[in-house]
């Protein structure tokens, strides 16, 4: 994920999938997708225009990808998230080059917040 200086804009999208080299493959030959990988278990992907990643470190889960958006202020947001009336789904954890929060909106939608790490 990369640093783009984007308060509270949809950054990310990510994939759970079950075999990434398929994943590459497919979205490879079909769309032209680029991609960066970070170990045995994430690949960031790009479109030319918006980055992802595809990911085996959760089960593939009905629903479609994980929106990831972005804050300056991971905790600031996670305040806001909780006091819209939203619950969290997975506390803030680190992960290379950051951390995030997952959150359930009021429809069900999961979607994560990242900050690029300090």
């Amino acid at each position: 994920m990369s640093v783009r200086g984007h308060d509270r804009q949809i950054d990310n999208i990510e994939f759970n999938v079950s075999d990434i080299a398929r994943s590459k493959a497919f979205y490879g030959s079909v769309f032209g997708w680029r991609f960066t990988d970070y170990g045995p278990t994430y690949t960031e992907f790009s479109d030319g225009r918006l980055t992802g990643g595809f990911t085996t470190g959760e089960a593939v889960r009905p629903g479609g990808p994980l929106v990831i958006l972005y804050a300056d202020d991971l905790e600031a947001t996670l305040q806001r998230v909780e006091a819209a009336g939203a619950s969290i789904s997975r506390a803030t954890f680190a992960f290379p080059g950051g951390r995030r929060f997952h959150f359930i909106d009021p429809d069900g939608y999961e979607l994560a917040v990242w900050t690029a790490q300090a």
